[in-house]
């Protein structure tokens, strides 16, 4: 077997850890959980380092549990919170559990015959029967108030909030979260409960109820939460989150998010964020720091998540589309573009609507006076001639071609390419 947490250590991956846990690793394979909230129907890369931690606990022969929060999540977790977070109910939670699945299943081996084959578990099904009544007879009592009011998520909830306070159903976060790893403790044998360093305290409240309920001993690790070299928020673009699900963010923006991050970045992520073996990311570090300008850190970064989130077809077309913003793109590879990755990377070029009744359109009057990607019909000529307009990548040597049907990509776009880096969209309605 592996060493778990020796592979965590030099990836820098650890942020506390109870006293034990490695010895207890070390005597054989072992089960562990992490807990993910269900209040959305996709992962975002915020989430990504609490799955490579599940992800390396399975690669060490140990078997992991996903934990997603159907319960919990119709609750909200105080820890860094500064606000009470909006209730779910069943149905939608239904669904983003259903798909939060889907999405672990790329990380994680569920199906295999492996006796650490991963589960995934959902809370709903053991609390949804548990009466209030009999939760805080059964569980409640061996929590006192002020054990739970020392953790640090709640102290910082109260001082940054202190007009509205907190609320009792977010305070009974903890115990819930706590019973959960008392659960699978008990009926799926899981020592160990993984997570974020903002979730420590929720953690320890677990293994306090499994030591007080049943003397038994159990273990917590957590992660560092990541933030970019500048201080700024990880996972964090103009747009918002970056998602796992190709609908939310593309796997071209995906992948351009791996490939625009500092070498500084570059060096931590590859650690955090991939499988690549110690000597491997080292020898990269190293090459990378010969030659910076290169960005092959930053290449193979963003090679190994994007083949790893969306697949090895998704990442070569990825691929292909950065090539187009810088000449190495032909027209066969620019049909080949889907819509949602033509519109990614063309994001925010001029548009123009054409109406499809006017094709053939000669080219000049469609770029002079349809549009105004020239300002007159002579400029226009000119730079036809000289060489310097292309239409989907191909370049147009006649100044009485016309634009046709069978230009359309998707069904609805012709690109104009003027000079080296101008790009227009003609959008054909």
């Amino acid at each position: 077997m592996k060493n778990f947490v020796e592979e965590l250590k030099w990836r820098g991956m650890i942020q506390d850890i109870m006293p034990g846990t490695e010895e207890k690793l070390m005597e054989g394979p072992a089960s562990a959980y992490v807990g993910i909230d269900p209040t959305g129907d996709s992962l975002h890369i915020g989430h990504l380092v609490s799955i490579m931690i599940l992800k390396h606990f399975q690669a060490c022969g140990h078997k992991p549990f996903a934990l997603v929060g159907g319960a919990t999540g119709m609750i909200g977790d105080p820890s860094m919170k500064s606000a009470e977070r909006n209730l779910l109910d069943e149905a939608t939670l239904n669904h983003n559990v259903a798909c939060l699945k889907a999405q672990l299943a790329r990380f994680l081996d569920f199906e295999s015959d492996a006796p650490n084959k991963a589960e995934l578990v959902n809370n709903y099904d053991w609390m949804k029967d548990y009466t209030f009544i009999n939760f805080i007879r059964d569980i409640g009592k061996h929590i006192t108030v002020n054990y739970m009011m020392a953790k640090d998520s709640v102290k910082k909830r109260l001082a940054r909030d202190s007009s509205e306070g907190m609320s009792f159903t977010e305070f009974s976060y903890q115990l819930l979260q706590g019973y959960d790893f008392y659960w699978l403790w008990k009926h799926k044998g899981c020592v160990l409960q993984l997570g974020g360093s903002d979730q420590w305290g929720n953690i320890t409240t677990g293994t306090e109820l499994i030591r007080r309920m049943d003397g038994g001993e159990a273990f917590a690790l957590t992660c560092p939460l990541i933030r970019k070299a500048d201080g700024t928020k990880f996972g964090k673009t103009e747009k918002g989150n970056i998602w796992l699900d190709a609908a939310k963010t593309s796997p071209y923006e995906f992948y351009q998010f791996w490939l625009n991050v500092s070498d500084e970045d570059a060096e931590s992520y590859i650690r955090i964020f991939t499988m690549l073996d110690r000597e491997t990311i080292e020898n990269a570090i190293a090459a990378h720091r010969e030659a910076p300008e290169r960005r092959e850190l930053q290449k193979l970064l963003a090679r190994e998540v994007t083949v790893m989130v969306h697949g090895q077809k998704e990442y070569d077309n990825a691929l292909a589309a950065s090539e187009m913003l810088f000449g190495k793109g032909t027209t066969e590879t620019l049909k080949a573009l889907d819509e949602a990755t033509f519109l990614s990377v063309f994001d925010g070029v001029p548009q123009w609507t054409i109406a499809r009744e006017k094709l053939p359109l000669d080219i000049v009057e469609a770029l002079a006076v349809e549009t105004t990607v020239f300002p007159s019909k002579g400029e226009c000529r000119k730079m036809i001639q000289g060489g310097g307009v292309s239409v989907n990548k191909a370049r147009i040597a006649d100044t009485a071609t016309c634009l046709s049907e069978d230009m359309i990509l998707n069904g609805k776009y012709i690109l104009v390419q003027k000079g080296k880096k101008n790009y227009y969209i003609l959008r054909i309605a």
